[in-house]
Protein backbone atom coordinates (compact mmCIF):
# COMPACT_ATOMS: atom_id res chain seq x y z
CA UNK A 1 0.00 0.00 0.00
CA UNK A 2 3.00 2.33 0.28
CA UNK A 3 2.55 5.42 -2.06
CA UNK A 4 -0.97 4.42 -2.48
CA UNK A 5 -4.34 6.41 -2.98
CA UNK A 6 -7.01 4.36 -1.83
CA UNK A 7 -10.64 5.09 -2.10
CA UNK A 8 -12.58 3.17 0.93
CA UNK A 9 -16.21 3.89 -0.45
CA UNK A 10 -18.13 3.50 2.83
CA UNK A 11 -16.20 5.04 4.87
CA UNK A 12 -18.41 5.66 7.68
CA UNK A 13 -19.53 2.52 8.05
CA UNK A 14 -18.84 0.17 10.47
CA UNK A 15 -16.13 -1.88 8.27
CA UNK A 16 -15.15 1.33 5.94
CA UNK A 17 -14.38 3.05 9.30
CA UNK A 18 -12.44 -0.21 10.52
CA UNK A 19 -10.54 0.03 6.92
CA UNK A 20 -9.70 3.88 7.20
CA UNK A 21 -8.07 2.89 10.88
CA UNK A 22 -6.10 0.38 9.85
CA UNK A 23 -5.25 1.84 6.56
CA UNK A 24 -3.57 5.01 8.69
CA UNK A 25 -1.37 2.43 10.20
CA UNK A 26 0.54 2.30 6.41
CA UNK A 27 3.13 4.28 5.32
CA UNK A 28 2.70 6.94 2.73
CA UNK A 29 -1.04 6.10 2.08
CA UNK A 30 -3.12 8.12 0.78
CA UNK A 31 -6.90 7.46 1.81
CA UNK A 32 -9.79 8.73 -0.10
CA UNK A 33 -12.94 9.12 1.08
CA UNK A 34 -16.63 10.44 -0.38
CA UNK A 35 -19.40 11.48 2.18
CA UNK A 36 -22.84 10.51 1.43
CA UNK A 37 -23.85 14.16 1.07
CA UNK A 38 -21.64 14.65 -1.92
CA UNK A 39 -21.79 11.54 -3.64
CA UNK A 40 -24.45 8.98 -4.02
CA UNK A 41 -22.79 5.62 -4.48
CA UNK A 42 -26.06 4.44 -6.43
CA UNK A 43 -25.11 7.62 -9.18
CA UNK A 44 -23.32 5.32 -11.78
CA UNK A 45 -22.35 8.97 -13.94
CA UNK A 46 -21.20 10.88 -11.01
CA UNK A 47 -19.56 8.02 -9.27
CA UNK A 48 -17.23 7.38 -12.40
CA UNK A 49 -17.00 11.10 -12.76
CA UNK A 50 -15.54 10.92 -9.07
CA UNK A 51 -13.18 8.19 -9.52
CA UNK A 52 -11.85 9.59 -12.66
CA UNK A 53 -10.91 12.89 -10.69
CA UNK A 54 -9.53 11.45 -7.67
CA UNK A 55 -7.43 8.67 -9.38
CA UNK A 56 -7.54 5.93 -6.61
CA UNK A 57 -4.78 3.55 -7.27
CA UNK A 58 -7.04 1.06 -5.18
CA UNK A 59 -10.84 1.11 -4.40
CA UNK A 60 -12.35 -0.92 -1.33
CA UNK A 61 -15.98 -1.19 -1.48
CA UNK A 62 -17.46 -1.67 1.71
CA UNK A 63 -20.70 0.55 1.55
CA UNK A 64 -24.17 -1.32 1.37
CA UNK A 65 -27.47 -1.42 2.16
CA UNK A 66 -27.11 -3.70 5.64
CA UNK A 67 -29.36 -4.70 8.41
CA UNK A 68 -30.32 -7.89 10.40
CA UNK A 69 -32.88 -10.81 10.11
CA UNK A 70 -36.05 -8.09 10.53
CA UNK A 71 -34.81 -5.34 8.04
CA UNK A 72 -34.36 -7.99 5.54
CA UNK A 73 -37.25 -9.74 5.58
CA UNK A 74 -39.17 -6.33 5.64
CA UNK A 75 -37.91 -4.12 3.19
CA UNK A 76 -36.45 -6.37 0.41
CA UNK A 77 -36.78 -4.22 -2.29
CA UNK A 78 -34.33 -2.04 -0.42
CA UNK A 79 -31.75 -4.78 0.14
CA UNK A 80 -31.96 -5.98 -3.72
CA UNK A 81 -31.86 -2.58 -5.41
CA UNK A 82 -29.62 -0.15 -3.52
CA UNK A 83 -26.90 -2.94 -3.69
CA UNK A 84 -27.29 -3.56 -6.91
CA UNK A 85 -27.29 -0.36 -8.00
CA UNK A 86 -24.16 0.68 -5.67
CA UNK A 87 -21.98 -2.30 -6.92
CA UNK A 88 -22.74 -1.46 -10.47
CA UNK A 89 -21.58 2.13 -10.46
CA UNK A 90 -18.86 1.78 -8.06
CA UNK A 91 -17.28 -1.39 -9.46
CA UNK A 92 -17.63 -0.51 -13.31
CA UNK A 93 -17.19 2.92 -12.56
CA UNK A 94 -13.88 1.92 -11.31
CA UNK A 95 -13.10 -0.38 -14.26
CA UNK A 96 -13.80 2.24 -16.74
CA UNK A 97 -11.90 4.79 -15.04
CA UNK A 98 -8.56 3.03 -15.04
CA UNK A 99 -8.15 1.65 -11.18
CA UNK A 100 -5.89 -1.01 -11.20
CA UNK A 101 -7.00 -2.68 -7.83
CA UNK A 102 -10.20 -3.73 -6.64
CA UNK A 103 -11.61 -5.48 -3.12
CA UNK A 104 -15.19 -6.31 -3.02
CA UNK A 105 -16.58 -6.66 0.19
CA UNK A 106 -19.70 -9.48 0.27
CA UNK A 107 -21.08 -11.39 3.67
CA UNK A 108 -21.52 -15.00 4.43
CA UNK A 109 -25.28 -15.02 4.05
CA UNK A 110 -24.17 -15.49 0.53
CA UNK A 111 -24.05 -19.16 1.16
CA UNK A 112 -27.00 -22.11 0.62
CA UNK A 113 -29.14 -22.78 4.04
CA UNK A 114 -27.99 -26.06 3.96
CA UNK A 115 -24.19 -25.73 3.10
CA UNK A 116 -22.23 -28.17 4.72
CA UNK A 117 -19.95 -27.01 7.83
CA UNK A 118 -17.51 -25.59 7.60
CA UNK A 119 -18.64 -23.39 4.43
CA UNK A 120 -16.10 -23.63 2.14
CA UNK A 121 -15.57 -20.73 -1.15
CA UNK A 122 -17.00 -23.87 -3.62
CA UNK A 123 -20.92 -23.83 -1.75
CA UNK A 124 -21.26 -20.74 -3.40
CA UNK A 125 -24.75 -21.18 -5.66
CA UNK A 126 -25.16 -24.79 -4.44
CA UNK A 127 -28.47 -24.72 -2.75
CA UNK A 128 -30.99 -22.26 -1.96
CA UNK A 129 -30.72 -19.63 0.13
CA UNK A 130 -32.15 -18.40 3.45
CA UNK A 131 -35.23 -17.10 2.67
CA UNK A 132 -35.23 -14.22 5.34
CA UNK A 133 -32.22 -12.49 4.06
CA UNK A 134 -32.04 -13.78 0.03
CA UNK A 135 -32.43 -10.29 -1.28
CA UNK A 136 -29.25 -8.94 0.18
CA UNK A 137 -27.23 -12.22 -0.72
CA UNK A 138 -28.77 -12.58 -4.61
CA UNK A 139 -27.15 -8.75 -4.56
CA UNK A 140 -24.10 -9.73 -3.03
CA UNK A 141 -23.64 -12.95 -4.83
CA UNK A 142 -24.13 -10.42 -8.54
CA UNK A 143 -21.11 -8.07 -7.10
CA UNK A 144 -19.03 -11.09 -6.87
CA UNK A 145 -19.81 -11.96 -10.23
CA UNK A 146 -19.13 -8.92 -11.45
CA UNK A 147 -15.43 -8.84 -9.93
CA UNK A 148 -15.52 -12.39 -11.94
CA UNK A 149 -16.31 -10.86 -15.41
CA UNK A 150 -13.83 -8.17 -15.23
CA UNK A 151 -10.88 -10.45 -14.01
CA UNK A 152 -12.22 -13.24 -17.08
CA UNK A 153 -12.77 -10.87 -19.94
CA UNK A 154 -9.58 -7.99 -18.79
CA UNK A 155 -8.10 -9.44 -16.66
CA UNK A 156 -8.68 -6.89 -13.77
CA UNK A 157 -7.01 -7.15 -10.70
CA UNK A 158 -10.18 -6.88 -8.68
CA UNK A 159 -10.96 -9.48 -6.12
CA UNK A 160 -14.26 -10.40 -3.62
CA UNK A 161 -13.59 -11.75 0.33
CA UNK A 162 -16.36 -13.00 2.09
CA UNK A 163 -16.32 -12.25 5.70
CA UNK A 164 -18.56 -13.82 8.52
CA UNK A 165 -20.87 -12.37 10.89
CA UNK A 166 -19.35 -8.59 12.35
CA UNK A 167 -19.01 -6.48 15.76
CA UNK A 168 -17.38 -3.84 17.04
CA UNK A 169 -16.96 -0.25 17.16
CA UNK A 170 -19.42 2.11 14.98
CA UNK A 171 -21.85 -0.32 14.97
CA UNK A 172 -25.99 -0.33 14.74
CA UNK A 173 -27.21 -0.58 17.96
CA UNK A 174 -31.22 -0.18 16.32
CA UNK A 175 -33.15 -2.84 17.55
CA UNK A 176 -35.04 -2.32 14.15
CA UNK A 177 -32.20 -3.28 11.78
CA UNK A 178 -29.33 -4.45 13.92
CA UNK A 179 -27.77 -7.86 13.63
CA UNK A 180 -27.50 -10.43 16.64
CA UNK A 181 -24.63 -9.05 18.95
CA UNK A 182 -25.50 -5.16 18.66
CA UNK A 183 -29.11 -5.96 19.04
CA UNK A 184 -28.40 -8.46 22.39
CA UNK A 185 -25.82 -5.79 23.59
CA UNK A 186 -28.28 -3.26 23.28
CA UNK A 187 -30.93 -5.13 24.81
CA UNK A 188 -29.19 -6.35 27.77
CA UNK A 189 -27.81 -2.86 28.41
CA UNK A 190 -31.50 -1.32 28.54
CA UNK A 191 -32.67 -3.90 30.37
CA UNK A 192 -29.82 -3.77 32.88
CA UNK A 193 -30.74 0.27 33.19
CA UNK A 194 -34.57 -0.24 33.65
CA UNK A 195 -34.10 -2.72 36.20
CA UNK A 196 -35.64 -5.54 34.33
CA UNK A 197 -35.62 -9.33 35.57
CA UNK A 198 -35.65 -10.47 32.08
CA UNK A 199 -34.70 -9.86 28.52
CA UNK A 200 -36.15 -11.32 25.15
CA UNK A 201 -34.21 -12.52 22.82
CA UNK A 202 -35.26 -13.91 19.08
CA UNK A 203 -35.36 -17.58 18.23
CA UNK A 204 -34.67 -20.81 20.21
CA UNK A 205 -31.04 -19.85 20.77
CA UNK A 206 -30.18 -23.24 19.18
CA UNK A 207 -28.40 -21.48 15.77
CA UNK A 208 -24.86 -21.23 15.60
CA UNK A 209 -22.77 -18.46 14.19
CA UNK A 210 -19.12 -16.79 13.81
CA UNK A 211 -18.41 -13.98 14.85
CA UNK A 212 -15.53 -11.64 14.02
CA UNK A 213 -14.41 -8.37 15.26
CA UNK A 214 -14.52 -5.32 12.68
CA UNK A 215 -10.72 -4.52 13.18
CA UNK A 216 -9.37 -8.10 12.64
CA UNK A 217 -11.86 -8.20 9.49
CA UNK A 218 -9.78 -4.67 8.11
CA UNK A 219 -6.72 -6.07 8.60
CA UNK A 220 -7.36 -9.30 6.91
CA UNK A 221 -8.88 -7.17 3.94
CA UNK A 222 -5.98 -5.20 3.54
CA UNK A 223 -3.57 -8.73 4.28
CA UNK A 224 -5.79 -9.82 1.13
CA UNK A 225 -5.63 -6.90 -1.11
CA UNK A 226 -1.75 -7.43 -0.87
CA UNK A 227 -1.17 -11.26 -1.24
CA UNK A 228 -4.51 -12.60 -2.77
CA UNK A 229 -5.22 -12.32 -6.73
CA UNK A 230 -7.38 -15.29 -7.21
CA UNK A 231 -10.23 -15.57 -9.45
CA UNK A 232 -12.37 -17.21 -6.26
CA UNK A 233 -13.56 -15.29 -3.36
CA UNK A 234 -12.12 -15.43 -0.38
CA UNK A 235 -13.70 -16.43 3.60
CA UNK A 236 -12.67 -13.82 6.19
CA UNK A 237 -13.70 -15.30 9.72
CA UNK A 238 -12.23 -17.11 12.48
CA UNK A 239 -13.30 -20.61 12.18
CA UNK A 240 -14.74 -21.18 14.95
CA UNK A 241 -18.61 -20.68 16.05
CA UNK A 242 -21.15 -20.44 18.98
CA UNK A 243 -25.00 -20.66 20.16
CA UNK A 244 -26.72 -17.84 20.26
CA UNK A 245 -27.58 -18.95 23.77
CA UNK A 246 -23.99 -18.55 24.58
CA UNK A 247 -23.17 -15.76 22.62
CA UNK A 248 -26.34 -13.76 24.94
CA UNK A 249 -25.01 -15.15 27.82
CA UNK A 250 -21.82 -13.95 26.99
CA UNK A 251 -23.31 -10.09 26.17
CA UNK A 252 -25.59 -10.32 29.84
CA UNK A 253 -22.04 -10.71 31.30
CA UNK A 254 -20.30 -8.31 29.59
CA UNK A 255 -22.92 -5.76 29.89
CA UNK A 256 -24.15 -6.79 33.60
CA UNK A 257 -27.29 -7.70 33.62
CA UNK A 258 -27.84 -10.71 35.68
CA UNK A 259 -31.88 -11.56 34.86
CA UNK A 260 -33.29 -13.98 32.78
CA UNK A 261 -32.77 -14.68 29.16
CA UNK A 262 -36.22 -15.59 27.63
CA UNK A 263 -36.23 -17.09 24.08
CA UNK A 264 -38.94 -15.91 21.66
CA UNK A 265 -39.86 -18.96 19.47
CA UNK A 266 -42.42 -16.89 17.51
CA UNK A 267 -39.05 -15.32 15.88
CA UNK A 268 -37.22 -16.58 12.81
CA UNK A 269 -33.76 -18.23 13.55
CA UNK A 270 -32.31 -17.72 10.50
CA UNK A 271 -29.73 -20.27 9.15
CA UNK A 272 -29.18 -23.24 11.66
CA UNK A 273 -25.22 -22.74 11.60
CA UNK A 274 -23.31 -20.83 9.62
CA UNK A 275 -19.14 -21.44 10.26
CA UNK A 276 -16.62 -20.75 7.17
CA UNK A 277 -14.03 -22.82 6.32
CA UNK A 278 -10.98 -20.68 6.21
CA UNK A 279 -8.12 -22.62 4.96
CA UNK A 280 -7.38 -20.08 2.41
CA UNK A 281 -7.28 -17.34 4.67
CA UNK A 282 -4.89 -19.15 6.85
CA UNK A 283 -2.84 -20.64 4.12
CA UNK A 284 -2.15 -16.62 3.07
CA UNK A 285 -0.70 -16.41 6.30
CA UNK A 286 -3.70 -14.48 8.37
CA UNK A 287 -4.74 -15.00 11.74
CA UNK A 288 -7.50 -13.04 13.78
CA UNK A 289 -6.24 -11.38 17.38
CA UNK A 290 -9.05 -10.07 19.14
CA UNK A 291 -10.80 -12.93 21.35
CA UNK A 292 -15.02 -12.92 21.21
CA UNK A 293 -14.86 -12.04 25.12
CA UNK A 294 -12.20 -9.29 24.74
CA UNK A 295 -14.12 -7.84 21.76
CA UNK A 296 -17.33 -7.53 23.36
CA UNK A 297 -16.08 -5.79 26.12
CA UNK A 298 -14.75 -3.10 23.56
CA UNK A 299 -17.65 -2.77 22.09
CA UNK A 300 -19.45 -2.14 24.98
CA UNK A 301 -17.20 0.44 25.75
CA UNK A 302 -17.60 2.14 22.17
CA UNK A 303 -21.43 1.54 22.41
CA UNK A 304 -21.74 3.31 26.49
CA UNK A 305 -19.26 6.72 25.00
CA UNK A 306 -21.37 6.94 21.62
CA UNK A 307 -24.89 5.89 23.72
CA UNK A 308 -23.79 8.60 25.99
CA UNK A 309 -23.04 11.47 23.65
CA UNK A 310 -26.04 10.74 21.66
CA UNK A 311 -28.40 11.16 25.27
CA UNK A 312 -26.56 14.23 26.04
Amino acid sequence: MRGKRVFVAGHRGMVGSALVRRLELEDDVTILAAPRNELDLRDRIRVRGWIEAHRPDCVFLAAGRVGGILANDTRPTEFLFDNLELELAVILGAFEAGVSRLVFLGSSCIYPRGAMQPITESALMTGALEPTNEWYAVAKIAGIKMVQALMKEHGARYISVMPTNLYGPGDNFDLLSSHVIPALMRKAHDARICGANHMSVWGSGTPRREFLHVDDCADAIVHLAQHHDGYEHVNIGTGQDISIRDVAELVADTVGFNGELRFDHTKPDGMPRKRLDVSQLDALGWQPRIGLRDGLSATYRWFLDHHMAMAA
